[in-house]
């Protein structure tokens, strides 16, 4: 549950937890120097890395909070509604021998076009820059994968109480049309889910072939038969 300030309420109900905004999981000294500094100043109890290739601040008292979010900037992420948590991204063609395509770039365009829009229930996306899949891609809402063809989408995976393996909805795209599938995608969820509904079973509801013919039918970069 989300405080109005955008942190987290924790387990005990009476403290709370702030998570940072890193596009990529990408952190310069500078940013490591003041998370530092926050912790120290406001005695933080803990600091922890979390799956999502973010830094969570854990332990701080209500009173608190303003002020810590005041010195953290705009490293500090506010969780306030049904939104992105985070694009996970791998190193892609950057450092990595195996990367096909440049995950970390267009891991942080995502996140720059979907960061702070509300969608009917949490998301989180996984690019990854081949098909090691470091990203974790087939188990996030929206999963993207690079090749040295191109990029697959996949949809509605998750790593939840009800694990899904996530939809391949298109392969060997490139980059313009696999931000276009992501944005239709998106869009036809924020339409067609209930509320509170994750990606995994909005998917189970409506089937995909209505998917199929609602949507993918109509783009066409997306072949009419097979690849699918």
């Amino acid at each position: 549950m989300a405080h109005h300030t955008g942190a987290i309420i924790q387990r005990d109900g009476k403290t709370f937890a702030i998570v940072t905004r890193l596009p990529g999981g990408v952190v310069t000294p500078e940013t490591l120097e003041k998370i530092a500094a926050v912790a120290r100043k406001y005695r933080v109890p803990m600091v922890k890395l979390t799956s999502g290739q973010r830094f969570m601040l854990i332990g701080m008292h209500e009173e608190e909070l303003e002020s810590i979010f005041l010195d953290l900037g705009p490293i500090a992420g506010k969780e306030t509604a049904p939104c992105v948590k985070y694009v996970q991204t791998c190193l892609g063609t950057d450092v990595c021998k195996y990367g096909a395509q440049d995950s970390m770039e267009l891991g942080i365009e995502l996140e720059r076009l979907y960061h702070g829009v509300a969608f009917p229930a949490k998301l989180k996306f996984g690019v990854s820059g081949c098909l090691r899949c470091c990203g974790e891609s087939h188990i996030r809402d929206i999963g993207i994968i690079g090749t040295k063809r191109g990029w697959t989408v996949v949809f509605g995976g998750n790593s939840g109480r009800r694990p899904s393996l996530g939809k391949v909805i298109a392969q060997d795209l490139s980059r313009e049309d696999a931000l276009d599938l992501v944005h239709r995608l998106l869009e036809y969820y924020q339409n067609n889910a209930e509320p509170k509904e994750r990606t995994a079973r909005f998917l189970e509801r409506i089937g995909f072939e209505r998917l199929k013919s609602e949507l993918l039918t109509l783009l066409p970069y997306i072949p009419l038969e097979g690849g699918r």
